[in-house]
């Protein structure tokens, strides 16, 4: 009988025990909860609307994309490669999408044929799109796979963030339905 009883009040210690190991996990599991989105960017997304961060989220990215007046561009140049289906249907990828701002650094006559070239323009778009969710920890010295193919590298820290060392993430952690989006200023080129 005592050793019948010894294992019940073991048992019933084991069940007050695991809750209490919960618990102590518990703050780990909050601090890998996305970020809020950050940076100067941020501050001209809507407040309100499908083009919201509220209403980004609840869409896919191209979609989302489409509603955001800062991304008209890339939207324009997606529909132009036939992407928004592959964009819409991915899951858990990361978007470093070039605002308008960083699409006017580009010569108007070398964007023009750049958005004439269906084949170069995909390869161009895909290589802003990586196949995984990024967190901003695994940003800080980065390096990732594009669709593209290639690789493209973060380095940052806090909310400062640097794509392949020259485009400066400056809105970032946006969540859409499907995808973290990170808004670059500057569109990146991949390596010949």
């Amino acid at each position: 009988m005592t050793t019948t009883r010894l294992q019940r009040t073991a048992a019933a210690a084991a069940a007050l025990a695991f809750p209490a190991s919960l618990a102590f996990f518990a703050p780990q599991a909050q601090a890998e909860a996305p970020a809020d989105p950050y940076g100067p960017a941020c501050a001209s997304v809507p407040k309100e609307g499908a083009g919201s961060l509220e209403g980004m989220a609840k869409d896919p990215v191209a979609t989302a994309a489409s509603n955001n007046p800062e991304l008209s561009t890339l939207v324009d140049a997606v529909k132009q490669a036939d992407l928004v289906d592959t964009l819409n249907n991915a899951e858990n990828i990361t978007v470093f999408a070039p605002t308008n701002a960083a699409f006017e650094k580009i010569p108007q006559a070398d964007l023009e044929a750049l958005l004439n070239d269906k084949d170069q323009l995909t390869k161009v778009l895909t290589y802003h799109v990586v196949g995984e969710k990024v967190t901003t920890q695994q940003m800080e010295d980065g390096t990732f796979k594009t669709l593209e193919g290639s690789d493209l590298t973060t380095k940052g820290s806090g909310t400062e963030f640097t794509v392949n060392d020259s485009s400066k993430i400056v809105c970032g952690d946006v969540p859409t339905a499907n995808a973290t989006v990170n808004l670059v200023d500057t569109v990146l080129m991949p390596p010949s």
